[in-house]
């Protein structure tokens, strides 16, 4: 762990509202030691998971991880095969649906295409014969959480997208679950709404204190959004941390690449200091440092995580200063962002190094573009050494 990982960690002791650093704090929702089989495939490995009340917490991963499967047996559509779930200090296992303290908001939002907004977002307390005004009081609360109130008589097919999304939520939450588990909440949406929808799910999250759980293969919106994440693989939780220790201190080369953009650099350790570690790499036909915690082995093969937006780009050879990684290359290809632009620059190993550039100036015309000769270089503490 690196000098700045460790005072971040620290600091993040001292915080109360992360109960998952205290050690005296009890889990809200526990999966343990939970397997899930379906024939001869595994679709959840032994996995052991501790999720605090009130979080917003993502299970993140590729297809077939496992990640729905295990919101599907916490939600008691299907049984673990070995393990227990608990909720709130209960053992769920064997408990149906209907009697779990949860809900769940589908991916297709699954509304009633007959009946009105209000009645959607109804049904569920109808269900429980619960008294008119009660009842009403509750409906008419939900409709302006998600602001839906003046929609309240339209169906579902006279309603976007983003519009159906909130009455789905508003149904899901109207009988005030302790824990709400999304399924790909946002995916039907486009770019800008889901991006509006995100701040508005932290708002009622926030206001109401009840534990979310979703799953996503979107990165963006875990980090956006979660106050922890886990990654999983294969059926088997590889990470688990907030989304600044998922992204800037991956434990794994697999965290580091399915998590958001980055550049690898396999190489071999040379010289291990208290606070430093030289990588000597074919990639970059030269050391790599990085400000890391002596813990290796000289000779030991290890992979050099550095993101985009970490390194710099330039024309003119930059100052060498201790801890200063700097190589030559040529822009290979590049994309225009609007607020950034993206670089493949190819350095003379014949390596791809992409990095991103923040547009600064307003201008037609950029500074770096193909075919340029450029140098690209970054600090010792903005890499990170990863497992493969």
């Amino acid at each position: 762990m690196s000098t700045n990982h460790q005072t971040a960690h620290r600091n993040a002791k001292q915080d109360p509202e992360k109960p998952w650093l205290n050690p005296n704090a009890k889990p809200f929702v526990r999966f343990q030691n939970v397997s899930k089989q379906f024939g001869d495939f595994t679709a959840v490995d032994s996995i052991n998971l501790d999720i605090y009340k009130g979080e917003m917490f993502a299970l993140v991963g590729g297809s077939g991880c496992g990640k729905t499967t295990l919101l599907r047996m916490l939600a008691g559509f299907l049984d673990p095969s070995a393990g227990k779930v608990m909720i709130d200090g209960t053992d769920v296992n064997g408990v149906p649906p209907y009697e779990r303290p949860v809900n769940m908001m589908f991916q297709s939002y699954a509304l009633f295409p007959h009946m009105t907004v209000e009645k959607n977002i109804a049904y569920a307390l109808k269900l429980d014969k619960m008294e008119k005004d009660e009842r009403k009081r509750r409906i008419d609360e939900a409709l302006e959480m998600v602001q839906m109130s003046k929609f309240a008589h339209r169906k579902p097919h006279q309603l976007s997208g983003g519009q159906r999304q909130r009455v789905a939520l508003a149904r899901a939450l109207i009988k005030r679950p302790k824990v709400l588990l999304l399924d790909e909440p946002l995916s039907a949406l486009d770019k800008k709404l889901r991006e509006a929808t995100q701040f508005e799910l932290m708002a009622i999250q926030y206001k109401l204190g009840i534990t979310f759980i979703f799953v996503t293969h979107d990165q963006e919106e875990a980090m956006a959004l979660s106050s922890r994440i886990a990654v999983l693989d294969k059926g088997q939780v590889i990470q688990v941390g907030t989304p600044s220790e998922i992204y800037e201190f991956p434990n794994s080369r697999f965290v580091a690449e399915f998590v958001g953009s980055t550049n690898m650099f396999e190489g071999t350790v040379v010289e291990d200091t208290p606070n430093q570690v030289v990588i000597e790499s074919a990639s970059t036909k030269g050391n790599i440092n990085v400000d890391d915690v002596g813990r290796y082995q000289i000779g030991q093969t290890v992979w050099v995580n550095v993101r985009p937006e970490k390194i710099k780009l330039s024309k003119t050879k930059p100052a060498k200063h201790a801890g200063l990684n700097v190589l030559e290359g040529t822009v290979s290809e590049l994309g225009y962002r609007g607020n950034h632009v993206i670089y493949r620059v190819k350095a003379a190993s014949g390596k791809i190094i992409m990095v991103f550039a923040q547009s600064q100036n307003r201008t037609e015309e950029l500074d770096i573009t193909w075919d340029d000769k450029v140098f690209i270089s970054w600090e010792a503490d903005g890499c990170i050494i990863v497992k493969s």
